[in-house]
């Protein structure tokens, strides 16, 4: 992986950064869960600023970075965009926000409101993922099918915001007609869909579902995330994901994402990029700058 050649540069579609004395993250506070999703999350309970962020991507040409909520209290939404914003302002990341609103909460609209004043939000992120595996599930129940939760969806185009769709292949069919019913919302698939099982026919099932998503034009996908279900994953083990993503959504409706610190539980930054950068090396330069920074400009609405 070292012999590739890195891309000239790299727009980061998926950050978190997080002040654990500013604000509160239940997930990153002890007594930890290590039978959940996310395993034993201690290494990286601490606070994570956009310089300790800079310096995990040092070698790589950041000239862009989308913040993603990162799993604060939801009673502090509206404080971490204020948070983001204030940081942008005076150091020029993130370029992009995306927020957390809970879009089956009643009164869900009046949070679009105040997150779309700030000038960097571009949208909404509310974690969909539900498994009948206890181990597997971030919530209690699939949103998917709530009427209330898809009336939410559908406020986002009135407040021209995008949704970074958290979700698993069982929901998948469900999220392409919600987001064909609704096309001037963009969604972003995240973590290349969550394959949440080895062998064949998870594989197989996790394709069907991303090529659904994939005929809807306004559907794109993030690739990132594969050590949240696999903190062994290699190159090899992911190779095949990633060029089906790239084969189903082509090469400008795919971005690139480090997911840190989170994927830090499972390799460094540039384990994670030059493994996503080896695949792709056969590209052009004009098929890996979309993949790495021009799609997620795009996107996201970065000037």
């Amino acid at each position: 992986m070292t012999d590739v050649p890195k891309p000239e540069r790299f727009v980061d579609a998926h950050v978190h950064l997080w002040d654990l004395q500013r604000l509160s993250y239940p997930w990153l506070t002890p007594p930890f869960d290590t039978s959940g999703v996310n395993g034993d999350v201690s290494p990286i309970a601490r606070t994570y600023l956009l310089d300790d962020y800079l310096a995990d991507a040092e070698g790589w040409n950041v000239t862009g970075l989308v913040h993603v909520d990162a799993g604060a209290e939801a009673k502090d939404a509206l404080s971490e965009s204020d948070w983001l914003q204030d940081m942008a302002d005076s150091r020029g990341m993130p370029d992009a926000i995306i927020a957390f609103a809970a879009l089956d909460d009643p009164d869900v609209e009046a949070l679009l409101e105040r997150h779309a004043d700030h000038d960097n939000v571009r949208g909404i992120r509310h974690i969909a993922n539900w498994h009948e595996d206890p181990a597997k599930t971030y919530t209690p129940r699939d949103v998917t099918r709530d009427p209330n939760w898809q009336a939410g969806f559908g406020l986002l185009a009135k407040y021209g915001l995008s949704f970074d769709f958290q979700l698993y292949p069982g929901q998948m069919d469900r999220a392409a007609k919600l987001a064909a019913r609704h096309p001037d919302v963009p969604v972003i698939i995240n973590h290349a869909g969550m394959p949440d099982a080895a062998g064949e026919a998870a594989f197989d099932r996790w394709a069907a579902g991303m090529s659904a998503l994939a005929e809807v034009p306004s559907v794109s996908a993030k690739i990132s995330g594969f050590g949240i279900l696999d903190r062994a994953w290699t190159i090899e083990s992911i190779r095949a994901y990633v060029l089906t993503l790239i084969d189903l959504f082509g090469t400008d409706r795919i971005m690139f994402a480090s997911d840190f610190p989170t994927d830090k539980l499972a390799g460094s930054f540039d384990r994670h990029l030059s493994a996503y950068s080896a695949i792709t090396a056969n590209f052009s330069a004009d098929e890996r700058d979309r993949l790495f920074a021009a799609n997620a400009e795009r996107t996201y609405r970065i000037a």
